[in-house]
């Protein structure tokens, strides 16, 4: 196996070229055909904070090709996700992201444990390379093959100690079967001894798919943060979260619908304990949990940012754009003119927890 070294080493030497074929928004083959965009720098209080934007996406080719060869619905879509490396770059100037935590959104755990090997082997090579040549711009999650927890654990540890990626994209489920279930447990256990962050980001739930036909992209306005809000909510009224305090976790899209409702949580035990495991006893209340939690501003409006912080405080938010979908493509300015936050809470949510969950020196 390639130490660490000697991967660094090759990649240092590698051709922009090459590196960029990797992944679309790597492709600089037509990088000089526009002037750059000026970088916008933003201040709070005088001060130039570097802003750090957990929740982006990109896709590889290479992998996506594999995945191609077996009959998966999983996969479509996808390809929204290609761009070009330098209008990746224009994009993120112009709003004012320093820096970007790329992570793939999974399709991949319905495949076989020889095929996801490769699938993820190829991923968290080319996240890698890319971090490794433009390391003041991005950082990455490892994609991991979470059907086979066993596997899983290894591609951590090698993304982590060998690719210097940052922790690992994960969705809501895996296939339906839910992160409290004990056989996930060495993962957890794994991502909390190597003090990594795990981000989750949901793939809609397909058993409502009938019920999310017609207007208004119900599978993913209302699937996504619903499959976000059964995954937290599994881990805490499960006690997984006991079982692994010093695991971090951050929930895309603001939690879901967890964070507005988890007072419900709370009553739910006393008010029908036949509904309730009387052998899980959990340390805190359901709602205490929100506070050992990370979110991303991906709220959409200040009143919901400030609703967000309420629950679960202001230490726990960063930044998420879902870049390059464009959801949120002044996310800088809805934490700028959020009003009530201080100039501390502003470089809080704009760099500080992010540059500690991901080790990013500034």
């Amino acid at each position: 196996m390639t130490s660490r070294r000697e991967f660094l080493k090759k990649t240092a030497n590698a051709t922009a070229g090459v590196l960029f074929t990797g992944c679309p928004l790597l492709d600089a083959a037509h990088a000089q055909q526009k002037p750059p965009v000026k970088r916008r720098e933003v201040s709070v209080g005088g001060r130039r904070v570097k802003t750090i934007d957990v929740h982006s996406h990109c896709v590889i080719p290479e992998a996506m090709d594999l995945m191609k060869q077996t009959p998966n619905g999983e996969v479509r879509g996808q390809m929204q996700n290609v761009i070009v490396f330098e209008e990746r770059l224009a994009s993120m100037n112009e709003q004012g992201i320093d820096i970007e935590a790329l992570s793939i959104n999974p399709s991949w755990y319905r495949f076989d444990r020889d095929m996801v090997a490769k699938i993820i082997q190829i991923q968290n090579e080319k996240l890698a390379e890319l971090c490794a040549v433009h390391p003041d711009r991005f950082v990455a999650f490892a994609s991991l093959a979470l059907q086979f927890p066993d596997l899983a654990v290894q591609q951590l540890e090698t993304a982590v100690k060998k690719y210097n990626l940052r922790g690992a994209a994960i969705g809501g489920s895996v296939a339906g079967e839910e992160f409290a279930d004990a056989k996930f447990h060495p993962v957890w256990a794994k991502a909390e001894e190597l003090g990594v962050l795990l981000f989750i980001h949901p793939q809609s739930t397909p058993e409502l798919n009938k019920r999310f036909k017609g207007n208004g992209w119900l599978s993913n306005t209302i699937g996504n943060p619903l499959d976000t809000t059964l995954a937290l909510s599994h881990l805490i009224m499960e006690g997984t979260l006991d079982k692994f305090p010093g695991l971090k976790i951050c929930a895309a899209h603001g939690g879901g619908f967890l964070p507005s409702y988890a007072p419900r949580w709370d009553h739910a035990c006393a008010v029908s304990p036949p509904n309730c495991d009387p052998n899980i006893k959990l340390k805190k209340k359901p709602t205490e949990y929100l506070r050992q939690l990370y979110f991303d501003t991906l709220v959409f409006t200040p009143e919901m940012l400030r609703h967000l912080i309420a629950h679960v405080g202001v230490s726990q938010l960063v930044i998420g754009t879902d870049h390059p979908i464009p959801w949120a493509e002044h996310a800088i300015d809805h934490v700028l003119n959020t009003p009530g936050l201080s100039d501390a809470d502003k470089v809080s949510i704009l760099q500080g927890t992010a540059a500690k969950l991901l080790g990013i020196k500034l």
